[in-house]
């Protein structure tokens, strides 16, 4: 298993009218976690998408247990518990205030796929040579499971990865 923390400072332009975390606001704070658990890795989106592959987010899940407001300093938690499979990869996430109350539960299943197509890919060798020694071989067995209605691998690209 692999696990990155990052610290984020709540901005006021980020809250609602209640003062609370714009719902929205959670997909960029897993970004950023995402983002930098692979720069602590020595894996760069910047040269991925360079060498023309890409990673869009196939699902996003976040459950809210209590509100971030203006100002909190949050801890994002970035847990890999599984190894990837193929072109998917399962990143989970925890939020937590200053007071390490559990704020917020996510998770992302990102696809790697070739730019120029849309297309499924497998995860570049360099980035499955960085993630793999984080993982047992007892957890090989517990592959990403795709959730009801996931897409097969060998369906057409969503039109709007198509190129």
């Amino acid at each position: 298993m692999y696990t990155s923390d990052i610290q984020i400072r709540v901005r006021y332009a980020e809250t609602d009218q209640m003062g609370y975390v714009y719902h929205g606001n959670y997909a960029a704070y897993f970004e950023v976690a995402r983002t930098e658990a692979f720069r602590k890795l020595g894996i760069s989106y910047k040269e991925m998408e360079a060498d023309g592959v890409g990673m869009p987010v196939g699902e996003i899940r976040a459950r809210f247990r209590r509100p971030a407001r203006y100002d909190d300093l949050l801890t994002v938690r970035l847990l890999l518990r599984q190894p990837p499979e193929g072109a998917r990869v399962l990143f989970e996430y925890e939020i937590y205030n200053e007071a390490g109350q559990l704020l917020t539960e996510g998770h992302t299943l990102m696809v790697f796929v070739k730019t120029s197509t849309g297309r499924p890919v497998a995860m570049p060798t360099n980035i499955q040579e960085r993630l793999l020694p984080y993982f047992s071989e007892d957890e090989f067995d517990s592959p990403v499971r795709p959730t009801p209605g996931a897409i097969p691998p060998d369906a057409p690209a969503p039109a709007a990865f198509r190129k």
